[in-house]
């Protein structure tokens, strides 16, 4: 499995006894990410064990308090765990202002590095990449400059057939690199062994796409199209409509058009407004729409495959 989620708060504004605001941990490719933190954070990593010491990489989608004020909290928990690896933190302009200015005040400068990448292109930009990992932005419509994101795995080595390098005597673990880079083998006699004869096609890239708080917003199907599993808010029900205009969210049929649209092949719904008491609701909603929908709940893992729920904990 190399795509899975663990959603440590799905709901919008304040938090409340079972209801913790925006916070997911996403394991991809062997790469650790942590998108948005909102209040209780660190609690609720603890609860699901989520280990601390391998989250490099933070994604904030924006500055409104649910889903960012528990940034600060586990900045200063890193430190007293004696982190010493760079922390890299990527989010609007001003994200680097106010938590310097927090560390500042509160005299808790940290012995680790906290490196910047502050945003504010309206254009989805390229904003992460090592050899296994990419991420790009999402611009999306809310009341704030707002970014989604996009991680998407790169394309895998070739696979190694075993059963066929096993027939030519000549082919070494040292010749297997090459092999799994697509380069064919060529014998002693001369001879060209295809590559597609000894190898195998590697398993597609998966991604995830994160669409934080916005408005309906169809451009950004570009950006996400054939996504395997696309997060999208869903504050509000088809019935309050009315509310999205005004608050810059998102109806979860919506959400369910957005990924339709975009051939997702999973979509997960949360932010949910604490007006409703049926989440089962917003599942309904979005199920006439688009099929594979799931229910955002703290504590639940998701991955890109079809499988039953993980459930970590329950509150």
């Amino acid at each position: 499995m190399s795509l899975q989620l663990t959603i440590l708060g799905c709901h919008s504004a304040t938090p409340r006894v079972n209801a913790f605001p925006t916070a997911q941990y996403l394991e991809i490719n062997n790469r650790h990410f942590l998108i948005d933190c909102g209040e209780g954070t660190q609690s609720r990593m603890r609860k699901y064990k989520v280990g601390f010491s391998k989250i490099n990489h933070i994604f904030i989608s924006h500055l409104h308090g649910d889903h960012f004020f528990g940034l600060i909290g586990l900045i200063s928990t890193f430190g007293i765990l004696n982190r010493e690896k760079d922390l890299h933190i990527y989010g609007p302009v001003g994200i680097k202002e106010i938590t310097v200015l927090q560390l500042k005040l509160s005299k808790s400068w940290t012995k680790f590095n906290i490196i910047f990448h502050e945003l504010n292109s309206k254009e989805s930009e390229l904003i992460f990449e090592d050899d296994k990992v990419e991420v790009r932005t999402i611009p999306l419509d809310h009341r704030v400059y707002t970014n989604g994101y996009l991680f998407t795995e790169k394309p895998k080595p070739r696979r190694l057939n075993i059963d066929k390098i096993k027939l030519y005597d000549e082919i070494d673990v040292c010749d297997y690199h090459n092999l799994k880079a697509g380069k064919d083998f060529q014998l002693s006699s001369g001879e060209i062994i295809s590559n597609s004869e000894l190898t195998l096609a590697p398993s597609a890239p998966k991604s995830f796409a994160f669409c934080s708080d916005t408005s309906y917003k169809p451009d950004i199907v570009p950006i996400i199209e054939n996504v395997d599993v696309l997060y999208h808010e869903a504050t509000f029900l088809k019935d309050r409509e009315d509310l999205c205009d005004k608050t810059k969210h998102s109806t979860a049929e919506q959400a369910a058009k957005i990924a339709k649209a975009a051939n997702a092949k999973k979509l997960i719904i949360g932010h949910y407004s604490s007006r409703y008491k049926n989440l089962e609701d917003f599942k309904e909603e979005a199920n006439t729409i688009f099929d594979n929908v799931e229910l955002a709940v703290a504590g639940n893992r998701y991955s890109n495959e079809n499988i039953p729920l993980n459930v970590l904990s329950t509150d």
